[in-house]
C-alpha cells in the first residue's frame, strides 16, 4: 500500500475525521483531560492538511489508516495516528511510522516525536516496540500531575 498525501480539499477528509473519531473513541472516560480530537472538525482537519502533512493508506477507495505530521524546528511531530479496527495488527501503523521517519530524514530533522497519554500504557509499549523512548512527561494546563508522555526516535 502506498501512502497518499491528502490536501485541504480532498474528498477523503470526511473519512479521515470518521476514522480518527472511531479510533480514539476507546479513550473516552479513560483519559483526563479528554482528547483534543473532541474539538476537531472537518474545517480544522482541512487546515491541518494545508499547513501540515496529512497522509492516508487506502485499500481501493477505503481509508484504512492515517497520520498527521507537523514539522517543528528540532523534530517532526507525529500526531493522530489511527488504524481502522479491522485492519489493526497488519503493519499499517508501522508503515506510517516508517513514512514519518523517511519524512524526518527528508526534512533534515534529527528526530521523530509524539505524545501519548499517561493512562495509555499499551500505546507507550507499542511505540517503544517501534523504537521510540520516553523523553519527558508533561501536564496539560490546569493539571498538577503529568498527563502526557513525550516519546522520541532519533533518525
Amino acid at each position: 500500500m502506498t501512502p497518499v498525501r491528502l490536501g485541504p480539499g480532498d474528498p477523503s477528509l470526511l473519512a479521515v475525521l470518521t476514522l480518527l473519531h472511531d479510533s480514539f473513541a476507546y479513550m473516552e472516560g479513560r483519559i483526563d483531560p479528554p482528547s483534543s480530537l473532541r474539538e476537531m472538525t472537518l474545517a480544522s482537519l482541512a487546515r491541518d492538511a494545508e499547513v501540515n502533512e496529512l497522509w492516508g493508506l487506502f485499500s481501493g477507495d477505503r481509508l484504512l489508516a492515517c497520520v498527521i505530521l507537523t514539522p517543528k524546528p528540532d523534530h517532526l511531530y507525529l500526531g493522530k495516528l489511527a488504524v481502522a479496527r479491522d485492519a489493526r495488527g497488519t503493519g499499517l501503523a508501522r508503515q506510517l511510522v516508517t513514512l514519518a521517519l523517511d519524512r524526518t530524514r527528508q526534512l533534515r530533522l534529527p528526530a521523530l516525536r509524539l505524545q501519548t497519554r499517561v493512562e495509555l500504557t499499551e500505546n507507550q509499549a507499542a511505540f517503544a516496540r517501534l523504537g521510540f523512548r520516553e523523553i519527558a512527561r508533561t501536564a496539560h494546563a490546569g493539571y498538577d500531575r503529568p498527563t502526557s508522555v513525550t516519546m522520541q526516535r532519533e533518525v
